[in-house]
C-alpha cells in the first residue's frame, strides 16, 4: 500500500526535544514506507532546500501571521511547485485562527487552491470551535484540522462534527489516540476528506500507520486515508 503522510517534520524542536537532520529525512522517510510527505518546520527555508533533493518530499509554508512579511513571502514560495500549502500553528504561535493577520494567508492560498494545515486540539488557541470561525469566514478555502482534535475526547468529537457541517473541511489523524474515532469520521465525513499524519518524527509513523490500519476501514477506504485523499488534496493527482 502506497503511503502519503500529510503531517511531518524535519529539524529541531528543543522546547520539546524532538530533532531529525536534514541529511536524516530521506531514510527516515523510507525506513517507515512513506512514499511522499508533507514537510515543515518554522525556518521554511531549511526545509525549502531539504525537500528540494527528495521526490517524494513536498512542503507547508509554515506561516506565522504576526510577522509583516507573511504574506509577501508565502506568495514567494507559491512559485516553487514543491510547496503545496501552509501549517498554521495557534498554539505555538500565540493567536487565534479567526484573527485578521490570518485572513490574508487563507486569501492566497484560496487563490492557489491549496490548504491550510491548522494545529487542532488545544487551548486557549487551537480549539476546534475557534477554528470553525475562520471556516465559515471562508468556505472557499481548505481547512485541515491536524490532529482532529488530538487526545482530548470533546475535541476528537467536535472535530468530527465540524467537518461532517462544513464540506471544506478535512481531519488529519496523528496525534489523535482513538482507532475507532477514525472509523467514525469515515462514516460521517468520508474517506475523501479523512487523512492520515504521524506527527513524525514526535509520533512513531509506523505506530501511526498501525492505528488507521486497525481501525476497521474497508479496503477503498484504507487505501484513501492512508494515500488517495492527501495526494488529491495536496498535489491534485
Amino acid at each position: 500500500m502506497a503511503i502519503t503522510d500529510a503531517h511531518f517534520h524535519v529539524g529541531d524542536f528543543p522546547m520539546s526535544g524532538v530533532r531529525l537532520d536534514e541529511d536524516g529525512l530521506a531514510p527516515y522517510l523510507a525506513a517507515n514506507d512513506i512514499d511522499t510527505a508533507m514537510v515543515f518546520h518554522e525556518d521554511n527555508a531549511m526545509v525549502r532546500r531539504v525537500v528540494a533533493g527528495i521526490p517524494g518530499a513536498y512542503q507547508l509554508y509554515w506561516a506565522n501571521p504576526k510577522w509583516d512579511g507573511a504574506v509577501a513571502e508565502l506568495r514567494e514560495y507559491l512559485r516553487d511547485p514543491k510547496v503545496r500549502g501552509v501549517k498554521l500553528h495557534p498554539l505555538f504561535g500565540g493567536f487565534l485562527p479567526d484573527d485578521p493577520r490570518v485572513h490574508p494567508i487563507i486569501e492566497v492560498l484560496i487563490e492557489h487552491d491549496l490548504p491550510a494545515l491548522i494545529h487542532c486540539g488545544h487551548p486557549i488557541f487551537s480549539l476546534p470551535w475557534s477554528i470553525e470561525e475562520l471556516i465559515i469566514r471562508y468556505p472557499e478555502a481548505k481547512i485541515i484540522l491536524g490532529h482532529m482534535g488530538h487526545g482530548n475526547i470533546v475535541y476528537i468529537d467536535a472535530s468530527i462534527a465540524i467537518a461532517a457541517r462544513h464540506p471544506n473541511v478535512w481531519l488529519e489523524t496523528s496525534g489523535m489516540p482513538m482507532s475507532l474515532k477514525i472509523k467514525e469520521a469515515v462514516e460521517k465525513v468520508g474517506a475523501d476528506r479523512v487523512m492520515y499524519g504521524s506527527d513524525g518524527p514526535w509520533h512513531e509513523p509506523k505506530v501511526e500507520q498501525l492505528k488507521v490500519q486497525l481501525a476497521g476501514l474497508a479496503p477503498d477506504d484504507l487505501d484513501a486515508v492512508m494515500h488517495g485523499t492527501a495526494q488529491r488534496l495536496f498535489l491534485g493527482a
